[in-house]
């Protein structure tokens, strides 16, 4: 017997083949590539439905804006009308204290005797 051949197993009952372990790891890459393939198409389906997210977030957030920028429209006019009625207000009140001290010079005190 050759001295090289006593590490030799290639005959040893179980051991695979040289081609044999080629198929097997070929299968393994193959199903590897599915998996993969799998996972990819997987990603491709979630970034597709963050995209459709968030432009409809764009789109509603657009929306509040337009809806916020009209609101504050609104709140600057009635501010303003506010404003106006106050000094009216105020106006008025100085009219009616005026137009007391009038009626008050008016009419006689009624005097009393203690």
């Amino acid at each position: 017997m050759d001295p090289y051949e006593i590490e030799d197993t290639s005959d040893w009952l179980g051991c695979p083949t040289q081609l044999e372990t080629v198929k097997h790891y070929a299968d393994l890459l193959e199903n590897e590539v599915l998996e993969l393939n799998l996972q990819l198409r997987r990603a491709r389906e979630n970034i597709h439905g963050l995209v459709e997210m968030h432009a409809q977030a764009v789109a509603e957030r657009e929306e509040a804006q337009r809806l916020l920028r009209e609101r504050a429209g609104e709140l600057a006019a009635v501010r303003k009308e506010l404003y106006h009625m106050e000094v009216a207000a105020r106006g008025a009140k100085r009219e009616v204290e005026r137009l007391r001290g009038i009626l008050d010079s008016l009419t006689p005190q009624p005097k009393t005797i203690i």
